[in-house]
């Protein structure tokens, strides 16, 4: 399981330290790709293997269903941790998420998604803000 909220920064080579309670889960390896609200999701190979089951199910004859599979598996791609715990993300994602210096880790059960910071504290300020209407909302949905 993944949570929590981490500060790490982006080097040149676009390299990101993956906080280290996060780092046994993908010891083996990890996915990343392309995320919901410009951040980026990083999946263990086994979250990523269900999520990508359940993706290729979708309808095809549906343009909603082919665009939000083409979004997720067109941008994984496959990273692993180097000897300091970073991964490499590539430049193509880096681009969609605006990552440029400083990014947020944050875990979010069966993924961690990488932000960058200053869209984090915005998206975060709005969601916050607004948290009893999305508490209203979920209630009605028996959460």
């Amino acid at each position: 399981m993944f949570i929590g909220e981490f500060q790490h920064n982006i080097d040149t080579k676009g390299r990101i330290a993956i906080p280290a309670k996060f780092r046994t889960k993908v010891s083996g390896g990890a996915i990343i790709t392309r995320g919901l609200d410009h951040c980026l999701f990083v999946f263990t190979s086994k979250d990523w293997e269900a999520l990508a089951q359940k993706l290729i199910a979708l309808p095809l004859a549906q343009a909603n269903s082919r665009a939000f599979v083409r979004l997720m598996l067109s941008g994984a791609s496959d990273v692993e941790l180097d000897a300091q715990g970073r991964i490499l993300i590539p430049d193509y994602l880096r681009k969609y998420a605006g990552l440029s210096k400083e990014a947020k880790v944050t875990g979010v059960y069966n993924r961690m998604e990488i932000w960058d910071t200053a869209a984090w504290n915005a998206y975060k300020s709005k969601t916050e803000n607004a948290s009893d209407e999305i508490a209203e909302k979920l209630g009605e949905l028996g959460i």
